[in-house]
């Protein structure tokens, strides 16, 4: 099998990898408010959870975190999620490089942070004010590689998260902008990105602008799934986690909705890996759903019920999954809003400061 997967990847790493696998139309075609503090309502004016009639949350599952997390599965497969379970990461530093731009709220950096062998380029936003300050990953969706460029992708929320004070660091993950290239990236289901967003929050940990015990998670979309896999393969790293828009917990569900219709992409990882039905055990070990009693964090979902990228039943089928773990979620369903939030957006985005600050974000 290792020879016959070696002989699979050299194959596939000359393929050109462009599966929409998350995130169609692209995510920044997404409407984009002017960066200004007025663009959107401040976060004190964050409705309750009763919420106004435009949306309502679906349903709530509060829970105390388990005091200890469940024993690690067997690693049977290097790509999996047992596999990054059992994974050592060394962390890094974040290297501040050029100055992209500067407002009164923060000063927004080109950067760069290891990833195991791997460089990984993104954007940081620090805000202006002294001291410590709580922080977050931003996850963005999927954006073909082939056009996408340094910081792209969740733009507005760059900026709305900053100037209420938060540290933000937008990764680029492998193979986007300036990062390593990895050629098998896709034939390993985009593991690797949940790899390299790990290492980001470790980065962000290591930095002396950044309060270590105050780290969140923010995914739309791909970037959804990615926190999905964090939050399941290393369990404590994060405070919290807000998603929305987000993909399916379940790996089957991605493939056949983007991957599957990509015939040579496909091939080479039904070659590798076997369908859903026939390696069940596979499709398993890469899918977050099947290890959610080992989430210790509060998790935020938001979803438009006009979705027509990912499904809202998606989101709804996370959340009972998470409720059965006994986990602590809340989903909110926003009535006629679609895959990238519009009249909505100041609202979800109030919600989101609100239950970050709740959780001591």
């Amino acid at each position: 099998m290792d020879r016959r997967r070696r002989i699979l990847w050299a194959g596939f790493a000359a393929l050109t990898l462009v599966t929409a696998a998350a995130c169609t139309p692209d995510e920044a075609s997404a409407p984009e408010p002017s960066p200004s503090a007025s663009s959107s309502p401040p976060a004190s004016s964050a409705p309750t959870p009763s919420g106004p009639p435009s949306s309502a949350p679906t349903a709530s599952a509060p829970a105390a975190p388990s005091p200890t997390t469940p024993a690690l599965p067997p690693v049977t497969d290097p790509v999996s999620l047992p596999a990054l379970m059992a994974k050592k990461y060394t962390g890094g530093s974040i290297r501040l490089g050029r100055v992209l731009a500067r407002n009164e709220a923060y000063t927004r950096y080109f950067v760069t942070y290891p990833s195991g062998r791997l460089t990984i380029s993104g954007i940081l936003n620090v805000p202006r004010t002294p001291g410590k300050h709580p922080a977050l990953v931003l996850n963005h969706g999927f954006i073909d590689p082939a056009v996408y460029t340094n910081g792209r992708g969740l733009m507005r929320e760059q900026d709305y998260l900053a100037r209420r004070g938060y540290v933000v660091l937008h990764t680029d993950y492998r193979n986007h902008a300036q990062s390593s290239k990895d050629a098998n990236s896709e034939l390993n289901l985009r593991l690797g990105y949940t790899e390299d967003v790990i290492n980001a929050v470790l980065a962000l940990k290591a930095a002396s602008y950044v309060d270590p015990a105050r780290v969140g998670l923010f995914g739309r979309s791909m970037g959804g799934g990615i926190t999905y896999n964090v939050l399941v393969a290393q369990p404590g790293l994060v405070k919290a986690a807000v998603v929305y828009a987000p993909v399916s917990s379940n790996a089957a569900d991605n493939f056949n909705r983007w991957t599957r219709p990509d015939g040579a992409v496909a091939t080479a990882i039904l070659r590798a890996h076997g369908e859903p039905a026939s390696n069940p055990a596979f499709w398993r070990n890469v899918s977050a759903v099947n290890f959610f009693d080992r989430v210790t964090e509060p998790l935020l979902i938001q979803h438009g019920d006009a979705d027509s990228t990912c499904p809202p039943v998606w989101s709804a089928r996370t959340l009972a999954a998470l409720k059965a773990a006994g986990k602590t979620a809340t989903l909110y369903t926003y009535p006629g809003e679609e895959h990238a939030f519009a009249a909505a957006w100041p609202t979800s985005m109030s919600r989101t400061v609100a239950f970050l600050k709740q959780q001591g974000l």
